[in-house]
């Protein structure tokens, strides 16, 4: 049975996890409009992911799905954090601010807390999706066996393979084009780069599970290109950041009309793995940052975010992590519930004009 067959969705459109942004009333307004409503919990703990599950639920019966990091666990590096702090010294001090004494691992990665692996296992959401890697054998058996859907994002080939020998059920195929972290499995390996219809249509023609496109994606023509190509939906996300049931806040909306949304940039100084963002005074640093590394993902992302809020609070807003693809200044400001209404409408539009110039064709 396919994706949209089992989960009877009225449009092949999966809305991205974003977290920290994609909110449970976002992910409800979503599926209860025919597509799929997702909530990403790698920015919180077990206990905040069973409260945004359960608010996803007390909204809608409908499915959603639910995105965690399996990110491999970061490298402690007193030295190198020490010398990250000292570059951005200069920065916290223009807003009268001293950077932190010392950095954290903000964020717990799936594969190391058994916590929130409880919570999935004992709510059981009706979809599971993981980025940046894969968990155990043993976990994978386990989400299986309470009846939920697991889907892996792809970056490349290899990696797709890896998701389909792992008994994953889908491969959500992330281009270059995509906004926010890439969802690579070694963020210090090559990356090949691949966009999102280049990647879709490899994977279609070397992997036998069914293909999510995401990346760049905006509108009801580029899912039913997406599907021209044989994936089995559209994976949108930033199309969703506008929405008033978005966590983004008024800089992040200001910013997708704004001339940064046409330059977004593929960046690891913000977190400390890539991630692509709308262009602002962060991404810029790119440019004086020479061969320095940041430190390993959360680590700096620690950083980041207390540069953030020394800015913010000084009424600067071009430090934040302004996640966004590269088709941004396609954003339209509306209800989830209308988005989807219009991406369904275009979707179908742009299919039966193809329809139509196809029996055209001599």
């Amino acid at each position: 049975m396919s994706l949209i067959d089992r989960f009877e969705l009225s449009v092949p459109l999966i809305q991205a996890p974003m977290a920290g942004v994609a909110t449970p009333s976002l992910a409800a307004a979503v599926s209860e409009a025919g597509a799929l409503g997702s909530i990403g919990v790698a920015a919180t703990d077990a206990a905040g992911a069973r409260a945004m599950i359960e608010e996803v639920r007390s909204s809608t019966t409908r499915a959603f799905n639910v995105n965690v990091f399996v990110h491999a666990g970061p490298k402690a590096d007193l030295s190198r954090e020490a010398q990250w702090l000292d570059w951005l010294a200069p920065l916290f001090a223009e807003y009268g601010a001293q950077p932190p004494t010392a950095l954290m691992t903000i964020y717990k990665s799936f594969a190391d807390d058994p916590d929130m692996v409880a919570v999935l296992l004992d709510l059981a959401p009706p979809v599971v999706s993981f980025h940046f890697g894969l968990p155990s054998a043993d976990v994978l058996s386990a989400l299986r066996a309470r009846g939920i859907y697991l889907m892996a994002t792809a970056t490349s080939l290899n990696e797709a393979h890896a998701i389909e020998a792992a008994g994953i059920d889908a491969v959500v195929a992330q281009g270059i084009e995509a906004g926010g972290h890439r969802g690579v499995f070694d963020p210090i390996a090559p990356d090949d780069a691949l966009g999102v219809f280049a990647l879709t249509r490899l994977l279609v023609r070397k992997n036998n599970l069914p293909i999510i496109a995401a990346g760049g994606i905006m509108d009801g023509a580029g899912i039913a290109a997406a599907l021209d190509l044989g994936a089995s939906a559209a994976q949108l996300g930033t199309a969703f950041v506008a929405c008033p049931e978005s966590a983004a806040d008024d800089a992040y909306r200001a910013a997708l009309t704004g001339e940064g949304a046409y330059y977004t940039v593929l960046t690891s100084l913000i977190s400390g793995r890539p991630a692509r963002a709308l262009a602002n005074r962060f991404t810029a640093l790119s440019q004086s940052v020479d061969e320095r590394r940041p430190p390993d993902y959360p680590i700096a992302y620690d950083a980041g975010k207390a540069l953030h809020a020394a800015a913010k609070a000084q009424g600067e807003h071009g430090f934040g992590a302004q996640w966004a693809g590269q088709g941004a200044p396609l954003s339209r400001a509306m209800p989830a519930a209308a988005l989807v209404r219009v991406l369904r409408e275009e979707f179908e539009l742009r299919r039966i004009r193809g329809s139509v110039e196809r029996c055209d064709v001599p």
